[in-house]
């Protein structure tokens, strides 16, 4: 499984090297999502500074989101998901594998928007601890969860716009406990920022062996 995961990774991950759609087309939509964010509470500066970690996880949202249909569009043409079932690698392999690979590309993403909210709304960053260990936490259950519910939508024609209907929901949760935990972190709540990685780290988990379990079977359906 572990090695079937290293050869999906490797092989999404250069073939995002060569495209360069992450740091060509994906970082700049983040970037911008933040730019309009700070235009629309420019007025407020206060409520901007205050406003910024949950602006920051939207933003990440919205990238993952299309990090996780650039992902499956790759092996929705010419074939390449028969080619990836008569492989005979291991499904669970493949999940990990395609999970990694969009996580990777949203921890790159995570640090040009972590600079973007310092320089944009002047958010000064404390609590290293507590924002790196949830950062990597919430992006594990992002990746995951992008990765099981693109497979489910893969073989629909409107997968396009079913694909962010269907995952919305259930990232919500991720995106609303890592929030309170870099609010915590940064100071500006009151509230103990490792209890919300607590249940960062169960949704995680949930989402992770949910899709180490049931991939196979999502892509034979598909």
């Amino acid at each position: 499984m572990w090695r079937d995961a290293l050869l999906v990774a490797g092989k999404d991950l250069r073939i995002e090297g060569r495209a360069k759609v992450a740091l060509n087309q994906v970082g700049p939509y983040a970037l911008v999502v933040l730019l309009l964010f700070g235009f629309a509470f420019d007025e407020d500066r206060p409520l901007l500074e205050n406003a910024a970690p949950g602006l920051f996880w939207v933003a990440v949202l919205f990238s993952g989101l299309l990090a996780v249909q650039r992902s499956f569009s790759l092996e929705s043409s010419d074939g390449a998901v028969d080619g990836l079932r008569l492989s005979r690698l291991d499904p669970a392999g493949v999940f990990l594998g395609k999970a990694a690979a969009v996580a990777l590309q949203l921890v790159v993403l995570e640090i040009l928007l972590t600079l973007g909210i310092v320089v944009l709304f002047h958010t000064e960053l404390s609590g290293a601890a507590l924002l790196a260990v949830s950062g990597v936490v919430s992006t594990v259950g992002v990746a995951t969860a992008g990765v099981a519910y693109a497979a489910l939508s893969m073989g629909l024609r409107v997968r396009e716009t079913l694909l962010p209907l269907l995952l919305a929901p259930v990232l919500a949760p991720i995106v609303l406990a890592a929030t309170e935990a870099w609010r915590s972190a940064l100071h500006l709540s009151t509230d103990d920022g490792w209890r919300w990685l607590v249940l960062l780290g169960c949704f995680a988990a949930v989402y992770l062996a949910g899709g180490v379990l049931s991939f196979g079977s999502l892509m034979e359906e598909t």
